[in-house]
């Protein structure tokens, strides 16, 4: 195919996300022409499945200046700057309506099962720049297709692929086969049916970051709510420091400080006990409870339900057939990953970057928002709207735009999405497992409570 066929071709964009729905507002802004695949029902599946969870972010900082550019011309306006929406209100009132103005631009039940070269599988050097892409799909009722595309941008985030309860990063023995009593997001208790699961019950929750604060301290409210029957043991992996609830009143940021602040006041009332250096190997069943036993042999009393926020990690199956250059640490692009380290870098201390940072030995193909920090949990809404503005610029060949820093972070900025739903207007925000943050920042999606996205 001639490179100028080739330039006719959509760009697909891989989920309709914050930062997918983000990318294809700046495509359309490059004149370019994207397509975006959902495989949920409706915008912002991942983000409305933690709907009841209030962002640390406000308006201000989740949503995109090209967004906002599609957005203004149907009368929309953005929310109050300062308030602090929930994952519902955040899809509600700003994703589902930049799908809706996308139009026929967004595909949604349809899963993208492959995605290679025209004609080249990952083996073949020949020609295979100049070949555009083919993109496998499934749609809802098993009928297969497959798109042609010029670039291909992924957006699927992380949210469908959460980490194991097991200490070495697979399922512990017996995991699986006690899946109906395990949960790896933050339940809504909210729900009657979902509350009636664990109140009155022993629940263990596996994790130490944000999420695990948020089912701690939802638990403990569950039990001064019904008289203390409800308890929660809380698995750590390591032993309880200084920093094991985060800043506390110290924190720069007061709403995830309060968070754990809410988590270690559960601890001290007795309505959920700590249990410190345990390694999760196995889960076996005691009858209709579950007991977890640690690698060095340690066993728990026996629970009725198992809660794992133990983090997500990138779904990379489908690209099995493009040249990825990924960490072999963080399966985060090979250029990126040393940015973002958790072992070093908080995600006040990552910079904004772009499409240098995220390109990829296959030409035209980005792992963008959530999905490109691989296994990092520290990621960034507004670095993820930086991300698509430099990739857009960089697929409309303008090469000077794309390696320009457009963003400037707040000096009070917050990460992610884990606070409690009723917690104040004036708290909340930081996703999951392994906190984020020691600095300033912005909003980390799809992770959390319960989590998350924005994704």
């Amino acid at each position: 195919m001639s490179e100028s066929t080739t330039d006719q071709l959509p760009v697909v964009v891989i989920g309709a996300g914050p930062i997918g729905l983000a990318a294809a507002a700046h495509l359309i802004e490059r004149d370019l022409e994207p397509l975006v695949l959902e495989a949920g029902p409706s915008a912002a599946t991942a983000v409305r499945a933690w709907a009841h969870v209030r962002l640390f972010s406000p308006w201000s900082e989740v949503t995109d200046p090209a967004a906002e550019k599609l957005l203004a011309p149907t009368g929309w306006a953005r929310p109050d700057g300062s308030a602090y929406p929930t994952g519902g209100d955040w899809a509600e009132r700003y994703l589902q309506p930049l799908a809706d103005v996308l139009g026929d631009r967004v595909r949604y039940g349809v899963t993208v099962t492959g995605v290679a070269r025209a004609g080249r599988d990952r083996i073949v050097d020949a020609g295979r720049d100049e070949q555009p892409f083919t993109v496998h799909l499934a749609t809802a009722d098993g009928h297969e297709e497959r798109i042609t595309a010029r670039a291909v941008v992924d957006a699927s985030g992380t949210w469908s692929t959460p980490g194991p309860a097991g200490a070495n990063g697979l399922p512990a023995l017996g995991e699986r086969a006690v899946a109906d009593h395990i949960a790896y997001r933050v339940p809504d208790l909210r729900d009657p049916s979902v509350r009636a699961r664990y109140e009155g019950r022993r629940t263990a929750v596996v994790g130490s970051g944000a999420s695990a604060f948020t089912a701690l301290a939802s638990l403990a409210d569950l039990a001064e709510g019904e008289g203390g029957a409800t308890h929660a043991v809380w698995v750590l992996r390591r032993g309880i420091t200084g920093s094991t609830y985060g800043g506390g009143e110290a924190d720069q940021l007061p709403a995830r400080g309060a968070l754990g602040l809410r988590a270690k006041a559960a601890v001290e009332a007795g309505h959920a006990s700590a249990v410190t250096g345990f390694r999760t190997q196995a889960v076996e069943r005691d009858g209709n409870r579950l007991v977890l036993v640690a690698e060095d042999g340690r066993r728990l009393d026996p629970v009725d339900e198992i809660i794992v926020l133990t983090g997500f990690r990138p779904d990379l199956s489908f690209l099995a057939e493009l040249r990825l250059g990924l960490d072999e640490r963080l399966q985060a692009a090979t250029a990126l990953a040393p940015l973002i380290d958790p072992n070093v870098h908080s995600c006040g201390t990552v910079y904004p970057h772009g499409v240098k940072e995220l390109s990829h030995p296959e030409k035209d193909v980005y792992l963008v928002g959530m999905k490109s920090y691989g296994r990092a949990p520290t990621f960034l809404a507004m670095t993820g709207y930086e991300q698509v503005r430099s990739v857009a610029a960089a697929i409309a060949g303008d090469q000077e735009a794309a390696e320009r820093v457009e963003l400037t972070l707040p000096e009070t900025g917050v990460c992610g999405g884990a606070g409690l739903f009723d917690t104040p207007d004036t708290l909340q925000d930081d996703g999951d497992n392994g906190g984020c943050c020691a600095a300033p920042a912005t909003l980390r999606i799809g992770i959390g409570a319960p989590p998350a996205s924005g994704t």
